[in-house]
């Protein structure tokens, strides 16, 4: 995708932060991730799954509230699974209130363009979900973009690869998008670029998985294709994103920088 440049007011570089599969009561990486983010400035970005177990207003005041609620003045959260073993995810969309919007939503950082999807609704071609992020991406043309969601396309965990995600992949790397967000698998994972049938390509999307915010970590039951690090630790995905390009690094609750790169956007 290319665009316009970004505007007078509009900053060059700004931080992003990424993470989900957090709110597990009686887990001290709760707060120790906490602690990693009340360091870092920027956007946070929760990737569903952040009160366990059943996603209850009970379990976002006790297992997440805690720890978290202070950084309530710049989260951008998606919903998981066990937000929805609430009946319609009532208790997620009381808690976060205008934040969660409607399910699903878009923002800008800096000058990227920053999808937030709900992977627990219909997300197929021609469903409403997807028609949204068709529009959003053309109507807000621009040289980044990332997509974040809870259940990953790709995964070398317990949980494996979630299909029913191909069809929006594949939109989004047709439209150019850079890079996808997940959790659901509680460990970190980075891809290679890749297409939505798991082909490494150029032109592809790197995916991160980054379900390490605090509920019990996963091993992992295979090396997936394009999968290049493979992490089991708790902790952050911390973005500098750029007007072309991006940096990231994975840090563990132990402050050890687990996984670091950068890359051109499309």
């Amino acid at each position: 995708m290319t665009g316009p440049s970004p505007g007078p007011g509009l900053p060059q570089t700004v931080t992003l932060v990424a993470v989900g599969d957090i709110g597990e009561c009686g887990s001290p990486a709760v707060e120790q991730t906490a602690r990693l983010v009340d360091g870092i400035d920027g956007h946070l970005v929760l990737a569903g799954d952040l009160a366990y177990m059943q996603g209850s207003m009970r379990n976002f005041m006790e297992c997440f509230d805690p720890s978290w609620g202070v950084h309530r003045n710049r989260w951008r959260p998606t919903p998981g699974n066990h937000e929805y073993m609430t009946p319609s995810a009532s208790a997620y969309f009381a808690y976060f209130g205008e934040a969660a919007g409607e399910g699903f939503y878009s923002f800008r950082a800096g000058n990227w363009l920053v999808l937030m999807l709900n992977s627990n609704i219909e997300v197929g071609a021609g469903s409403p979900q997807y028609a949204f992020a068709q529009s959003e991406l053309l109507a807000h043309p621009t040289r980044c973009a990332m997509a974040v969601w809870h259940h990953p396309l790709f995964s070398s965990g317990q949980n494996g690869n979630n299909l029913m995600m191909r069809d929006l992949f594949d939109l989004l790397q047709r439209q150019g998008v850079d890079v996808v967000v997940a959790a659901h698998d509680h460990l970190y994972e980075r891809f290679g670029k890749q297409d939505a049938d798991g082909r490494s390509s150029g032109g592809g999307i790197r995916q991160f998985v980054v379900g390490t915010g605090g509920a019990q970590l996963y091993d992992f039951h295979r090396m997936a294709p394009n999968s290049q690090v493979r992490v089991k630790a708790h902790g952050v995905l911390r973005f500098t994103l750029n007007r072309d390009n991006y940096d990231w690094a994975f840090l563990s609750t132990t402050r050890a920088i687990e996984d670091v790169g950068s890359d051109l956007c499309h």
